[in-house]
């Protein structure tokens, strides 16, 4: 597969009684396997609506999505949900973990939802990685911003993706916690070779990234390469 993801001609527009709001006008771009890439611009320019839009949690007023092979705009909610259950991983600002879970049960989720048994040894595994393993029967509320936000990086490389999503992802840390936190989706990600997109006001981070794409008025100002080590792996 040359492309994991494929933006074309994508615009969203929402409808308010009689008054049209266009988020997004006409976003062409691809992403390539195994790369990372930065969706920065200013409030409002329809980061998040993009972000949302490439993984299927909201469809495009026209153009087409297509995701790791699949046209999105062809599919079901359904469908959509079950591509994202497989191939998707997220990390968001607000963490999104379940308050009535502990921190090990959060990480099992997706691996349940899957079908698959026998879920507690890789969920684990996974805390362990990001520093976790003598948390894990706490609930989201017993733990800190940051350990909060680790549990959800396990639980967004638990079904092993092929693409992780990450929406501001240190954007309610301050600003030690955010390196640590940046550091842990940036190894694990080239750990297990997955595509990162990620949408950051944090100029910084964005630079740790391959590539930047800029919007800007709902258009797509710029598209640049960052360095040369580009990843190919697949």
């Amino acid at each position: 597969m040359s492309s994991i993801l494929l933006v074309n001609h994508v615009s969203k527009t929402y409808q308010s009684g009689s008054k049209s709001l266009t988020v997004l006008n006409d976003i062409n771009f691809e992403i390539k396997p195994g790369s990372s890439v930065a969706i920065v611009g200013p409030s409002g320019s329809g980061k998040t609506t993009l972000l949302g839009l490439c993984a299927g949690l909201d469809g495009a007023s026209s153009g087409n999505i297509i995701l790791n092979g699949k046209s999105l705009d062809q599919l079901s909610e359904d469908e959509r949900a079950a591509i994202r259950n497989q191939h998707v991983g997220f990390i968001f600002q607000s963490f999104n973990l379940l308050p009535t879970l502990t921190a090990l049960e959060n990480v099992m989720v997706p691996l349940e939802l899957l079908g698959k048994k026998n879920v507690k040894p890789q969920a684990l595994e996974l805390l362990e990685k990001v520093g976790l393993g003598d948390r894990i029967h706490h609930y989201p509320a017993q733990l800190s911003g940051g350990e909060q936000q680790r549990v959800s990086i396990a639980r967004a490389f638990a079904n092993q993706p092929k693409i992780l999503f990450a929406d501001e992802p240190t954007g309610n840390l301050d600003e030690e916690t955010g390196a640590v936190i940046e550091n842990l989706i940036f190894n694990l990600n080239k750990e297990s070779g997955t595509t990162l997109v990620m949408v950051t006001h944090d100029g910084e981070l964005a630079q740790r990234t391959n590539r930047i794409l800029k919007l800007k008025g709902g258009k797509l100002a710029d598209d640049s390469q960052q360095n040369s080590n580009i990843s190919n792996s697949h």
